[in-house]
């Protein structure tokens, strides 16, 4: 074959597209766990928190990923999703070595894979054309422990690797952690207590419930001189007033890297709610507080004062007043998300919480822990004596009595860092276990690792009146939530079980990169024909007063005289008329002015379609077309000289 220019180029081509598919293959075999995250979210980095968790995983852990992506085309948002949820399981797998087993299945439909994914619990969407998309997580550990995650909904996009972690995190853990709880609550046997329970008759908390169900329970009762070493966190719910040797076992807990989850209470309703005595359950505890304890931890609770918040106020039945039907009660609040931290796992997707008599904390100057607020009351809040709230005030002698002091009192806070013993040694004892335990020897007079402590001054969140409604269905008790109590508590003890790698995770950004100068571009033309609309809508409601205002005077003028009754007639009709022409013109020109602002959004968008796919090519175009006129002019300039030269040596000759 004869090379020439044109034999050359096409053979340079055809070793190019192989040198690119060999280069890619060599990529894929060689560097396939060589990442480069470019998102401004950093969407694919793994935490230090999750890698952590991940380094430490003693025995192989396998995670099942079942996702119908040939389903998926359809849905581009779920599409995305389900791509970047692989890709973080990959990145984890990547991480973790032969510890983590990760398998991608595509269920089939009525394949044995479908009924797989079936009997491990995960959950189909259908879609319209009668398929079922299967887009969960199913793992597994050598003793036969198993997690879930059912299907992954975006709405919890920025917890995905929290979930993944956590999961992972359960599975390499051979029991489920034991919770011990302190409390004078009767949440095992509900407002019965004991009387009903020894009839078989009594109802639990459903907030109880749900625990049992996640966790081992361990009920510490009151009276106890150590914390026993398999409890890695203590629910402590509106105790009892608790003696020295119990609030020093507790204490030294946080000192060994203990966490804590204490509800205390200035004014515990549910404490108070009566039995079938119509009495409270013997026992109760109308208040709590951890004063000693809290001291140390670097947080203070005011015995004597209540929350009150106007925005936040639940609306309750009058009862004394037919013609209200509900009123507003300042000192029980509904508080929505955004009186919630979002960035704690905690409470990044709680959108209410239903409260009763909450109190409010307050960091002490020169703790050595961090306050963070989890949970806090508007601006348009105060604070009542307790001794009014017990007197049994009206909501609308609260109302009447309310001053804002356009102050936000936090009610819910997280502490962290070191802490110090708030005692110097074990306390004078005559109980035999407190003197074999608590010897000065065994003493820690500051935390071995940072505390990690909630505090909440409330608890009526545990109380079903306030979060759930309860049928009975088949004899069971079915629970419909009204607010999210429940998943605060279950939240914070599930992030206070995990490991400080687990708990140090923090949500994350959606996957989203909106359109910034379009979507501004339609806020301005909203903004301008929304005014417009606006002045229509006054004109054609001003015209509509006076055309009711004429009718009504017509009926009126009924014992006028019959000329003057006439000549108003006439007059009235003319009148209405021409408002009623100037009606029809204005709604005219506000179904123009209505379709104008969908025309200029719609503009919006094939303007944005048009500069990305038509006029950009078109640029490259030109621009490649102009580059090829150049070199060829530049080569033709080059031959030219070439034969000038060859001339000039001829003619020299």
């Amino acid at each position: 074959m004869k090379l020439n220019r044109q034999n050359i180029s096409l053979a340079t081509l055809a070793l190019l597209a192989v040198l690119f598919v060999a280069l890619n293959l060599f990529a894929n075999l060689t560097f396939r766990s060589a990442r480069i995250d470019l998102t401004e979210q950093k969407l694919f980095t793994l935490s230090e928190g999750t890698k952590e968790i991940l380094s430490d995983l003693d025995e192989p852990i396998t995670l099942r990923f079942f996702y119908s992506e040939a389903l998926t085309t359809g849905f581009p948002q779920l599409r995305v999703y389900g791509s970047r949820v692989r890709d973080m399981l990959e990145e984890m797998r990547d991480v973790a070595g032969e510890k983590l087993v990760l398998e991608v299945i595509d269920p089939a439909p009525f394949s044995d894979e479908e009924e797989r994914a079936m009997s491990l619990g995960l959950k189909g969407a259908p879609t319209q054309d009668g398929e079922i998309i299967y887009f969960g997580l199913a793992g597994s550990n050598l003793v036969d422990g198993t997690e879930t995650i059912a299907f992954f909904s975006d709405e919890r996009e920025e917890y995905l690797e929290y979930d993944l972690t956590r999961m992972v995190q359960n599975l390499s853990r051979p029991e489920k952690p034991v919770l011990g709880i302190v409390t004078n609550l009767p949440m095992d046997t509900g407002a019965g207590g004991m009387q009903l329970a020894m009839r078989g008759e009594s109802q639990s908390f459903m907030v109880y419930q749900e625990l049992l169900n996640r966790f081992q329970l361990e009920f510490l009762e009151q009276d106890f001189a150590e914390v026993p070493g398999r409890v890695s966190t203590v629910l402590i719910a509106h105790p009892k007033p608790l003696n020295d040797k119990t609030l020093y076992a507790i204490d030294q807990f946080v000192m060994r890297g203990g966490r804590v989850l204490a509800f205390v209470d200035p004014h515990s309703e549910v404490s108070l709610t009566s039995g079938p005595s119509g009495k409270p359950v013997q026992g109760y505890t109308e208040a709590s507080n951890l004063q000693p304890l809290m001291d140390s931890w670097g947080v203070v609770m005011s015995p004597d004062e209540i929350v009150g918040d106007r925005t936040n106020a639940q609306r309750v039945q009058a009862g004394f007043d037919a013609r209200r039907q509900e009123v507003a009660y300042p000192i029980w609040l509904a508080l929505r998300s955004d009186r919630m931290d979002p960035n704690d796992i905690v409470t990044a997707d709680i959108d209410r919480l239903n409260l009763g008599t909450v109190g409010h904390l307050d960091p002490i100057e020169g703790a050595t822990t961090s306050f963070q607020p989890l949970v806090r009351s508007s601006d348009d809040a105060m604070v009542y004596e307790l001794d009014y709230v017990k007197s049994g005030p009206r909501p609308d002698d609260l109302m009447r009595t309310f001053e804002a002091t356009e102050e936000s009192y936090v009610i819910a806070a997280r502490l962290t860092g070191p802490v110090t013993s708030a005692f110097n040694g074990p306390p004078a004892s005559d109980d035999e276990e407190a003197l074999r335990v608590q010897t000065a020897e065994n003493h820690l007079s500051t935390s071995e690792a940072p505390a990690n402590i909630i505090v909440f001054a409330d608890s009526e969140i545990f109380d079903d009146r306030f979060w759930v409604r309860t049928d009975s269905y088949l004899g069971e008790r079915v629970a419909q939530p009204i607010a999210d109590n429940a998943k605060f508590i279950l939240n914070a003890v599930e992030n206070m079980m995990g490991s400080d790698a687990l708990i140090s995770l923090r949500t994350r950004e959606r996957a989203e990169r909106p359109f910034l100068v379009v979507e501004d571009m339609r806020a301005e033309a909203e903004e301008r024909f929304l005014a417009e609309e606006e002045a229509l809508q006054m004109k054609i409601s001003a015209a509509e007063k006076r055309l009711a205002s004429l009718q009504s005077r017509a009926r009126g003028d009924g014992s006028a005289s019959a000329s003057q009754s006439a000549a108003s007639t006439s007059q009235q009709a003319v009148e209405r008329a021409r408002i009623r022409e100037e009606l029809t013109a204005s709604r005219k020109q506000l179904r123009t002015v209505q379709r104008k602002l969908r025309e200029g959004i719609e503009k919006l968008g094939e303007k944005a379609r048009f500069y990305n796919v038509i006029l950009m090519p078109i640029f490259v175009g030109i621009a490649a077309v102009l580059y090829a006129l150049y070199r060829r002019r530049r080569r033709a300039l080059y031959m030219a000289s070439l034969k000038t030269k060859s001339l000039t040596k001829g003619s020299g000759a």
